[in-house]
């Protein structure tokens, strides 16, 4: 076990604290060990540092950072068990080739198996396959008191739906088991649309997405007027060995997966996403995509385009960004159209703005998909005005009975954690029962009171 002090943040950059950062495999994580580690503000677990606000700080506590697992397919079950400190990008390395994906991901790779139990991360598919926690089938839990606990939904379903979307404050995930997606190829066929407006793709997606198992669109939330949210759909799902003999001859191993690093950011860059900037690109961006058109896509491409760009959050300079992420319900597409308006109006410059439909919701007590239109984008940090835009897109979300991501939150206040999430106080009660003297704790958890 090594163990030294660092500053952290999120991968938005904003809001650092030090903490004494460990480096340890579960093992070495016994009782003794955990109660040092505890003194004198707590522990948390970290993955690969994704979250985008402060639920993986703990400022004048302990981070530990557990050492990647070991990876075991079981192909006639068609599941996964692997350690909580394996990145995504070793695992679909592993999977791909053998004819295999995970069953959701997010917008990046660089996310760990254990993070994304914590986060309950949803992707492109929750309209069809809902969240990470429906798929997972057991896992081993490092709990307060040094105990590791395999559980089940069926053994102890309170902490299992606890546990699931309960951001590393019921223990630490060592290890998991999951569903994964059988494949024939590493392409996506994808179709893509150009809509001129929010009402079009709105009204596109309410109609086709139920015939894709992915779908998202990219709008830009610096057009105004007869141009207010215009967009592009992407939608597909996962090529077939035909659907490659009748597009690409030239791919000879259709399961060849290899990621491409194309560039990465220096330290030190100024914010180069302003208005001006994110303007002309997203004038570009919407230019160059093709009305209408069906197209093979590489694994990468499709579902992790940032990826491809190292280090990308410093394009926002030294003060960083927040990634904002609600949801609303269906019939609240009226909210959603005034945020977009509001978003267009205030001057903010959004370089990455994404529209999902969400699907049915689990029993994850903090889990936060629930049925409706979710709406994700990245706001420089330390903007004039910024403050009171956030405010109001607060006010509209939850006046129209939706929540906030809490891995993408970093302003969210107490009673809007009470507001949204109805089930609050039963994980509170779990929380409090595995463990009563707070031993896991994070910045993130001092400042929404989830102890």
């Amino acid at each position: 076990m090594r163990s030294r002090e660092a500053e952290l943040t999120g991968w938005g950059r904003t809001a650092p604290s030090v903490a004494r950062l460990v480096d340890a495999t579960d093992t070495e994580l016994d009782a003794a060990t955990l109660e040092e580690l505890a003194q004198p503000r707590g522990i948390i677990a970290r993955g690969l540092g994704r979250a985008y606000g402060d639920p993986a700080q703990n400022g004048g506590g302990s981070v530990v950072q557990l050492r990647p697992g070991q990876i075991v397919l079981d192909t006639a079950k068609g599941e996964a068990a692997v350690g909580a400190g394996v990145g995504f990008d070793e695992l679909l390395r592993y999977l791909v080739p053998r004819g295999w994906f995970v069953p959701v991901t997010p917008g990046t790779r660089f996310i760990t198996v254990g993070g994304a139990i914590a986060s309950d991360i949803h992707g492109k598919n929750h309209h069809v396959d809902g969240s990470f926690g429906a798929h997972v089938r057991s896992m081993s839990l490092l709990t307060a008191d040094g105990e590791r606990r395999t559980i089940t939904e069926a053994s102890d379903p309170s902490l299992w739906w606890a546990t699931i979307a309960g951001m590393g404050l019921t223990g630490i995930i060592v290890d998991a088991t999951f569903r994964v997606l059988p494949i024939e190829t590493s392409r996506c066929l994808v179709d893509t649309e150009r809509l001129p407006n929010l009402d079009a793709l709105l009204e596109r997606m309410e109609s086709g997405d139920h015939r894709y198992r992915y779908s998202v669109a990219w709008v830009d939330l610096v057009a105004g007027g007869a141009s207010l949210g215009r967009s592009v759909l992407t939608r597909g799902d996962h090529a077939t060995i035909g659907d490659l003999d009748d597009a690409d001859a030239r791919f000879d191993d259709p399961l060849a997966f290899s990621p491409p690093a194309l560039a990465s950011v220096p330290r030190g860059v100024p914010n180069l996403l302003n208005r001006l900037s994110v303007s002309a690109f997203n004038e570009l961006w919407y230019r160059k995509a093709p009305r209408a058109h069906q197209g093979l896509e590489s694994i990468t491409g499709f579902f992790h385009p940032l990826d491809m760009v190292g280090s990308w959050n410093r394009l926002y300079g030294s003060a960083g960004f927040l990634q904002y992420q609600f949801v609303v319900p269906f019939d609240a597409v009226d909210t959603l159209r005034t945020i977009v308006q509001e978003v267009s109006a205030s001057g903010q410059a959004s370089f990455l703005a994404v529209l999902k439909r969400l699907g049915d919701a689990n029993d994850g007590m903090l889990s936060f998909p629930t049925p409706g239109w979710t709406l994700t984008m990245d706001l420089p940090a330390g903007v004039a005005g910024l403050g009171a835009l956030l405010a109001r897109l607060d006010e509209l979300v939850l006046g129209a009975g939706g929540r906030h991501y809490l891995a993408k939150d970093a302003t969210a206040s107490p009673s809007m954690m009470r507001a949204e999430y109805p089930r609050l106080d039963d994980w509170l009660d779990v929380r409090r029962s595995v463990d009563p003297r707070g031993v896991w704790m994070s910045d993130q958890a001092r400042r929404l009171d989830l102890y």
